[in-house]
């Protein structure tokens, strides 16, 4: 099964004049990228009731795919020749409780928060998650910023 931008057309608004295929964003994508793309498409689908965006990536990577959820951005994925990240803007309540559970986080995530500035709308976290996907790390980063609305579901 294929996740990501052509799952559930409805649900998707697209921004961009061409929808890139399944074989475009392979072949965009190295093989780990492309794995971890869809690895992290089909968690985030399976924990959230969301809307999904579809636009021009532009410094970021040549795609930006958003995922909202009540009219606020959960998170994005940026698609670039062989490069994959994913971004998460912490708000300053989002910050604190960063700051109670920054012990469950990696190293590497720690560091990143450390490193990114904090703006007037929170810290941007831009992880690359090109060749290594930390799904734990990503999981707690999602649940700071919203509380999964479905049900796990062991499939």
């Amino acid at each position: 099964i294929f996740y990501g931008m052509l799952v559930l057309k409805e649900a998707l608004i697209i921004m961009l004049d061409k929808i890139p295929t399944h074989n475009e964003i392979e072949n965009l994508l190295s093989p780990v990228a492309f794995a971890n793309w869809q690895a992290l498409c089909k968690f985030i689908e399976a924990q959230y009731e969301r809307e999904q965006l579809g636009n021009k990536g532009g410094k970021a990577g040549k795609y930006e795919y958003k995922y909202r959820r009540g009219g606020k951005t959960l998170c994005a994925l940026y698609l670039g020749e062989n490069h994959l990240g994913f971004m998460v803007v912490l708000g300053k309540a989002e910050q604190q409780k960063f700051e109670e559970l920054r012990n469950t986080f990696t190293a590497t995530v720690q560091r990143l928060y450390d490193e990114t500035h904090p703006y007037h709308d929170g810290r941007w976290l831009m992880l690359d998650v090109s060749a290594k996907l930390n799904i734990e790390d990503i999981e707690r980063l999602l649940h700071i910023k919203r509380r999964p609305n479905k049900k796990h579901l062991n499939t």
